[in-house]
């Protein structure tokens, strides 16, 4: 999964043995070299906007990254209706005030003459940066150090947005703007905050965002050189956990030894979570068996940064470790930290855990399961607070729908390879919002990821020529899409 950048730059042409391009193909691949410097110059833009979209954050930097978004896609001239648009969050207690999500773009075009209509989703909302000491560069001054983009949001998502936007353009400046392909767009604005308005933006807006195909370009290929479509994603649990001992502090050198502290009984219990190998050890948490390519320890090692002498965890293959089982990570921990660290017996621990589960299990099931197994496991009679817990749904991708057939074609032809059928570790829990309300809807879940970009992390970047090859997929396959009929 890692590759050279120095091997593929972003200037590279097509594969020596890959197939020629139709009429429509050379012109779309001429739109989007002609295109790249302007879609890198968009995306920069986008960059400089700290759009975080946590409730810590000031939400004037999304509502200005809605806007440029916006912008961008008027400019394209294509759709009838751009608008940025918000929807309500459910109230988590009753009679609470009703609170709105954060600004999403949706525009929309009329499929005419039989032709199928594409759903397009990114997201414009970023992660933190975390620490500023963690990157070599500001992480909202797009830089560029030799084949890849630096900056939080370039990859991930940001890219994501101006592939769609490129792709629509070269389209464009290939055929026209009076093409026939329905195209309805819909970049997200509070994907890395748990999409909490979603599934209410869905309901509020079905007629608008139905498609016969619904591309999410939020996900990860292969490495530099190889493509690949995401057919498994992991759902998710998180809450948070507080455990109890004491009504109040006491002096650890008075008490200790007797009392049991909250960090011991803590200790204690998230140690029950996890088999002696690390795998997890969470009754009712399942996995599924799927075959998976081959993929090394030296890999993981290479791509992770294990330090020398620390093992892997879990067993199985690597890949079904982190693509089809569950995994369970302590993310967060309130307690005294060392340099406030007094002579105390601590009274209470809290604590937040994320859990990954496979394709195949029951959020709420698995939610329920370990709730479960927390209670039945607090140590020394340890009173537990568990709350504030959030679940996503897995998914499985049926591939054997024809825009899985299409896809493959336009990123083989587009990358000189075919793509790989991969897993992902981590989750894209509003697909399942997706499945729910456009059932008959195809859904391909690419991305413009690989394996060094680090979303999430500090020095998050973008490969230049895995972008490029992203957006003539992309252009390949609307171009392909809008010469089908009989979807």
């Amino acid at each position: 999964m890692t590759g050279n950048p120095q091997t593929n730059s972003h200037s590279a042409g097509r594969a020596a043995d890959a197939a020629p391009d139709s009429v429509i193909q050379a012109g779309l691949r001429s739109a989007v070299e002609r295109g790249l410097p302007s879609t890198i110059a968009d995306l920069c833009a986008l960059v400089r906007i700290p759009s975080v979209s946590w409730a810590a954050f000031d939400r004037a930097h999304v509502a200005a990254s809605a806007d440029a978004v916006a912008a961008l896609v008027r400019g394209l001239d294509v759709f009838e209706s751009v608008d940025i648009v918000q929807a309500a969050i459910t109230p988590s207690n009753s009679g609470g005030d009703t609170e709105l999500g954060q600004p999403a773009i949706l525009a929309s075009r009329a499929a005419r003459n039989g032709r199928p209509t594409v759903l397009l989703y990114a997201h414009h909302d970023v992660q933190p940066p975390g620490q500023d000491d963690d990157w070599e560069s500001d992480p909202f001054t797009p830089t560029v150090r030799g084949d890849r983009l630096y900056g939080r949001g370039a990859a991930d998502d940001k890219a994501g947005v101006m592939a769609h936007v490129a792709s629509i353009r070269a389209l464009v400046a290939t055929i026209g703007p009076d093409f026939d392909l329905g195209i309805a767009l819909f970049i997200e604005g509070e994907e890395e905050f748990g999409s909490r308005s979603f599934a209410t933006f869905l309901d509020e807006n079905r007629e608008a965002l139905r498609g016969d195909v619904i591309v999410v370009a939020d996900s990860n290929n292969w490495d530099i050189n190889t493509p690949a479509i995401t057919t498994a994603l992991r759902g998710n649990v998180t809450l948070r956990l507080t455990v109890r001992t004491l009504a109040h502090a006491s002096h650890s050198g008075m008490f200790g030894g007797a009392v049991p502290d909250a960090m011991l009984a803590t200790i204690k219990l998230l140690s029950t979570l996890y088999n002696e190998d690390g795998s997890v050890a969470v009754a009712g948490l399942t996995a599924i068996d799927v075959p998976t390519p081959d993929y090394s320890e030296e890999q993981l090692r290479a791509e992770t940064g294990l330090l020398p002498g620390v093992s892997p965890i879990g067993h199985g293959s690597i890949l079904s470790r982190i693509w089809s089982q569950p995994a369970l990570t302590v993310t967060g921990i309130d307690a005294p930290t060392v340099d406030n660290a007094s002579n105390t017996l601590t009274p209470a621990v809290t604590v937040r855990l994320s859990t990954r589960i496979a394709p195949g299990q029951s959020a709420v099931a698995a939610a329920a399961a370990i709730d479960a197994h927390l209670r039945a496991h607090a140590p020394f009679g340890a009173v537990l607070d568990i709350d504030d817990v959030d679940t996503g749904e897995p998914f499985l991708v049926d591939t054997s729908g024809w825009a899985v057939t299409e896809a493959r074609s336009a990123m083989t032809a587009a990358w000189g390879v075919p793509p790989v059928d991969i897993g992902v570790g981590g989750s894209i829990p509003f697909i399942a919002d997706l499945v729910r309300v456009f059932p008959a809807a195809q859904i391909l879940v690419t991305g413009v990821e690989d394996p060094d970009s680090r979303a999430h992390s500090p020095n998050e970047s973008l490969h230049l020529g895995v972008f490029k090859r992203a957006v003539l997929s992309e252009a390949f396959l609307l171009g392909s899409l809008n010469e089908r009929t009989g979807h």
